[in-house]
């Protein structure tokens, strides 16, 4: 599979059917407690199902979805990072997510400048959005230090989520 997006440590390429283990893997509550989707992957036919109908699917549909993130040093697969389109947005939003023992190296902002730099690019998407609940103060300090700028505040669900976009 070709690679999309290389950066000094990490790669991101598209999903294949191969990569669920993984999938389940970074998919834990821990992990996806502030994503909106929190359990919703809970054996590898739930991750062959996103992979399949989700990821497949908008790479053929939009040309992007959320790549791969493979830790380049172990050829791990510790993530997703990339683009999706939401019809909420009316553009696409930039998402990441990565095992536990990855966080607080700098891989998710490393992750995130070079798939938006890959939107703006190469894709030539603008305006990119990012939403984040409010309580996620990691996620928000990324999407803060990419220079995305706060757009607007709502609820959904019972959090509040934070709007961004490119500026």
């Amino acid at each position: 599979m070709a690679i999309k997006i290389e950066t000094p440590r990490l790669l991101m390429r598209e999903f294949t059917l191969d990569d669920a283990e993984a999938v389940l893997a970074f998919s834990t509550l821990e992990v996806t407690r502030y994503t909106g989707d929190a359990g919703a992957v809970k054996s590898v036919d739930d991750a062959r199902h996103i992979i399949r109908d989700i990821w497949l699917t908008e790479y053929q549909q939009h040309g992007y979805a959320r790549y791969a993130l493979v830790h380049k040093t172990d050829q791990r697969v510790i993530g997703f990072c990339g683009l999706k389109y939401e019809r909420h947005l009316g553009g696409p939003d930039l998402g990441y997510r990565m095992l536990p023992e990855y966080w607080g190296q700098g891989l998710g902002l490393e992750a995130a400048k070079a798939a938006l730099e890959y939107g703006q690019q190469v894709l030539k998407l603008n305006p990119i959005y990012a939403e984040v609940v409010k309580q996620n103060t990691a996620s928000r300090r990324i999407i803060e230090k990419l220079g995305m700028i706060w757009q607007m505040e709502y609820e959904e669900d019972g959090e509040q989520i934070l709007r961004y976009r490119t500026p």
